[in-house]
C-alpha cells in the first residue's frame, strides 16, 4: 500500500505525508493538491500501524468530508474489507467500523461527543438542534419575557451578539464587558443570552454554536472525559485551518494536547471569513503555540496558467500579514489577464455577454464559465443580459430548501413528534392548517410545568376550563399528535412524513395559503414539488426503525452546509460571490466590480485589517481561474438605489503589467436604450 500511499504526490506533498508524530502546519497555496495530501497522510499514518479510530480528520462542510472518505477508501482498498470501508447512502454517515478513521465536520463531530456526554451538562441525549429561525423565535420570546422591547433592540442583533459571545468561549454565567458607552447594550445582551440558553436547556434543545461551544465546556470542566477522547483520537488533522474560529480552535487543541499529533493544512493567503469569525491569527501564530512544530509550504500550483499564478502573486504580496510563499506552476504561460473598462453596469454585463460569446465559439460551454461579484446586488445586471441573450445560468446562494415554507412547516412537525418538549415547533404549527386555536392557549401550554406537550394539552382537557369550540379544537390536535407520534415509533420516515401530510391535510392547506400570499414568488406547483423532493431526501433513512430515522434526518438537515448544496448543469453559466466560490474552479472567470469602494469594500478602506482580508479575497477569486481571467472595472456604477463615479481597484494595479491585455472589445452599446450606439469598443 505504501507505494500507492506516495503516488502522484510530489516532494513536498510527500514530506509532509510522512510527519508522523508532533505538530504539523503545512501551508498549501491554491491548487496545490490539499486535499490528496491531508487523505494520503491519513493512509500513511494507518499504513505504519496506527490504529484508525485513533485518527480523527476534521474538515468545514459535508462535501469535503465527503470527498475526504471517497479518497481514504480508495488507498485502503486493496489492504481492507470493502463491506466495512463504505458510505452508509442511507443514512449520509461513514460507517463507524473498527478499521476506518473518524472523518467528519466540526458540528458532526462535536454533535457525537453531545450525543454521549451532554448529560453531565443537565441536558437528555435526545436533544434538538435549533435552525436560525427557531433561535430568533426563541430569542423574541425571551425578550417578551423580561419586557425588553424588540423594537429598541433588535433580535437578529441580539441573536448575532449571542452567537459572537459563544463563539469567543464566553458562556452566560461570565460577566459583561464593563465601562464604555457599550456597557448598557452588553448588559442587555448578557440578560437575554442568560434566559435564553436557560430556556435552550428546558427545551432540550441546543443550538448550532452549542454543538462546538458545550464539547469545550464538558472538556474543561471534566478532565476525565477530555482524557478519554485525547486517548481516542491521538492524532489528529485539520483542514482549511485559516479559517478556524476561536471556539474551534480551543476544541482542537483540547483535543490534541496530550500527545500534539496535531497536523492542520491550510493557507492563511486564503482566509476571506472574518466575517463567520475565522481568525487568521490561528494559523499564523501555530508555530508559536507549537515551537517544535515542522513547517511545510505547498507552492506548485496545478490548476492556472502560469500568468494566472503570477497575478494573484503580485497581488498577494502586497499583504504584511502572512506567511511568505511564493506559488509556482509547470503550466504555460497561457493568455494574458483580460481588463475592461464599462462605462457603468449594463455595459460591463454585455462585455461579459460579448466575452462569453467569443469563448464558446472555441471548445468553451455553459459549465466553463463563472461570473464572481464582490456583493449579491451586483448580479442583477449580469442576470439580466444572461437572460436576454438565451445563456441559462444559475446563482449560488438563493433561498435554501430547507429554509422554504412548506418544508419548515412538515419539519417543525417532525421535531414535535420526535422532541415532544419542543415548544418552539409547537408554535410554528399550532394553526397550521387553521384549526381554531389561539395564541393565548399555546401560552398556556408553555407555562405549564409539565414539559411534554401532549400530556399539557391532555391535563388542559381534563380541566374543562375552556370554551366548547376550543376544547374540540384542542381535542382533535392533541389526537393528531398522538397519533402522528405512534406512527412515528412504528413506521420508517416516509411514512412519518406522509401521515403527515396526509393527516393536516396539508396540501389543501397550501393552495389557500397561496391565493391568499399574491406577493409570493413561490407558486403552488413549485411548492408540491418541494415537498416530493422531501421525501426523496427521506428515503435515505427508509430501512432505519421509528424514531431513530428520523433523529437522523434532522441531524443531517442542521449539519448542513451551504456549499454542500449547490447544483450543477452542463448548460449553465455560474454566478456567485467571490466569498462562495472558495474551493472551486473554472476554465473562464470574470471578476466584475473591481472598484474601488467595491472591491476593496468602502468599509475596508480605513481598516488595514479588514483591506489585507480584502485582498485575500481578490487573491481567492483570481485563483479560481484555470485559463482565462477577465477583469472589469466600471467609471459609473449604480448600486443600492445611488451612482457613484469610480476608481479602478487598487488590485488591478498591483497585477505585473505585463501580464494584462487592456482589451477593447468591438461591441455597440446604448446606454439610453434609444438606438444611437454611445460608446464603442
Amino acid at each position: 500500500m505504501s507505494d500507492k500511499i506516495f503516488e502522484n504526490l510530489n516532494d513536498k506533498q510527500i514530506e509532509a505525508v510522512k510527519v508522523v508524530d508532533g505538530p504539523v502546519l503545512v501551508i498549501s497555496g491554491p491548487g496545490s493538491g490539499k486535499t490528496r495530501c491531508l487523505t494520503h497522510r491519513v493512509a500513511y499514518l494507518m499504513s505504519r500501524g496506527i490504529p484508525p479510530e485513533n485518527i480523527l480528520a476534521v474538515t468545514f462542510t459535508n462535501k469535503a468530508a465527503g470527498e475526504m472518505r471517497e479518497r481514504v477508501e480508495k488507498l485502503l482498498a486493496p489492504t481492507t474489507d470493502k463491506k466495512q470501508l463504505t458510505i452508509n447512502q442511507k443514512s449520509n454517515v461513514y460507517s463507524q467500523m473498527s478499521n476506518v478513521p473518524r472523518i467528519g465536520t466540526f458540528h458532526s463531530i462535536g454533535l457525537s461527543i453531545l450525543r454521549q456526554e451532554i448529560p453531565q451538562l443537565g441536558y437528555r441525549r435526545s436533544f434538538n438542534i435549533f435552525d436560525e429561525d427557531d433561535q430568533l423565535s426563541l430569542v423574541k420570546r425571551v425578550m417578551g419575557d423580561l419586557e425588553i422591547d424588540t423594537k429598541s433592540f433588535n433580535p437578529k442583533v441580539i441573536l448575532y451578539k449571542i452567537s459572537e459571545l459563544k463563539t469567543n468561549l464566553i458562556f452566560p454565567e461570565d460577566h459583561p464587558p464593563a465601562g464604555g458607552p457599550k456597557e448598557f447594550f452588553a448588559e442587555i445582551v448578557a440578560k437575554i443570552y442568560r434566559k435564553y440558553q436557560q430556556e435552550l436547556k428546558s427545551l432540550n434543545a441546543v443550538d448550532f454554536d452549542d454543538l462546538i461551544v458545550l464539547p469545550v465546556k464538558i472538556f474543561k470542566q471534566n478532565p476525565e472525559t477530555l482524557q478519554k477522547y485525547q486517548e481516542l483520537w491521538r492524532y489528529v488533522l485539520v483542514d482549511e485551518y485559516q479559517d478556524t474560529s476561536c471556539d474551534q480552535y480551543m476544541f482542537i487543541n483540547l483535543l490534541a494536547q496530550k500527545y500534539r499529533n496535531l497536523f492542520c493544512i491550510g493557507d492563511d493567503a486564503q482566509s476571506i471569513y472574518q466575517f463567520r469569525r475565522a481568525d487568521i491569527r490561528n494559523i499564523l501564530n501555530f508555530q508559536k503555540n507549537y515551537p517544535e512544530a515542522k513547517i511545510i509550504l505547498l507552492e506548485q500550483n496545478y490548476r492556472s496558467s502560469k500568468n494566472i499564478i503570477t497575478a494573484a502573486q503580485g497581488i498577494i504580496s502586497n499583504n504584511k500579514n502572512q506567511i511568505p510563499k511564493e506559488l509556482w506552476t509547470e503550466n504555460n504561460h497561457g493568455e494574458k489577464i483580460v481588463i475592461a473598462e464599462a462605462m457603468n453596469e449594463r455595459h460591463e454585463a454585455s462585455i461579459v455577454i460579448s466575452k462569453i460569446e467569443e469563448l464558446t465559439k472555441k471548445k468553451y460551454t455553459g459549465k466553463d464559465f463563472a461570473v464572481l461579484y464582490r456583493t449579491h446586488a451586483q448580479s442583477r445586471a449580469v442576470e439580466e443580459a444572461l437572460i436576454m441573450s438565451g445563456y441559462p445560468y444559475q446563482i449560488i446562494g438563493g433561498l435554501k430548501f430547507y429554509e422554504r415554507k412548506e418544508i419548515k412547516d412538515i419539519l417543525a412537525y417532525l421535531k414535535l413528534i420526535i422532541n415532544p418538549t419542543d415548544s418552539l415547533a409547537l408554535e410554528r404549527i399550532y394553526n397550521i392548517p387553521a384549526r381554531g386555536i389561539g395564541k393565548a392557549l399555546i401560552e398556556k401550554v408553555r407555562t405549564r410545568e409539565e414539559p411534554v406537550i401532549t400530556k399539557a394539552l391532555a391535563d388542559i382537557l381534563l380541566e374543562k376550563t375552556l370554551p366548547a369550540r376550543q376544547l374540540d379544537a384542542l381535542k382533535d390536535f392533541h389526537a393528531l399528535l398522538t397519533y402522528l407520534t405512534k406512527i412515528s415509533e412504528t413506521k420508517n420516515l416516509p411514512q412519518t412524513i406522509r401521515s403527515i401530510i396526509k393527516k393536516t391535510d396539508y396540501e389543501e392547506y397550501l393552495k389557500e395559503y397561496n391565493l391568499s400570499k399574491t406577493h409570493d414568488n413561490e407558486n403552488l406547483e413549485e411548492r408540491i414539488e418541494n415537498l416530493k423532493e422531501l421525501f426523496t431526501v427521506a428515503s435515505k433513512y427508509e430501512d432505519l426503525d421509528g424514531k431513530e430515522g428520523a433523529e437522523k434526518f434532522l441531524e443531517e438537515i442542521a449539519l448542513l452546509q451551504n456549499t454542500d448544496k449547490m447544483r450543477t448543469d452542463p448548460n449553465r453559466i455560474t454566478l456567485m460571490t467571490t466569498h462562495s466560490s472558495k474551493g472551486l474552479e473554472f476554465p473562464v472567470v470574470f471578476v466584475v466590480g473591481l472598484e474601488e469602494g467595491l472591491f476593496p469594500h468602502s468599509r475596508t478602506l480605513i481598516n488595514p485589517i479588514e483591506l489585507e482580508e480584502e485582498r485575500r479575497l481578490c487573491y481567492v477569486a483570481i485563483t479560481r481561474a484555470k485559463e482565462h481571467l477577465i477583469l472589469t472595472y466600471t467609471k459609473f456604477r449604480n448600486i443600492y438605489g445611488s451612482n457613484s463615479m469610480n476608481l479602478p481597484s487598487r488590485f488591478i494595479n498591483e497585477i505585473p503589467q505585463h501580464l494584462v491585455d487592456y482589451q477593447l472589445i468591438n461591441m455597440g452599446f446604448d446606454d439610453n436604450n434609444d438606438g444611437e450606439e454611445t460608446i464603442r469598443y
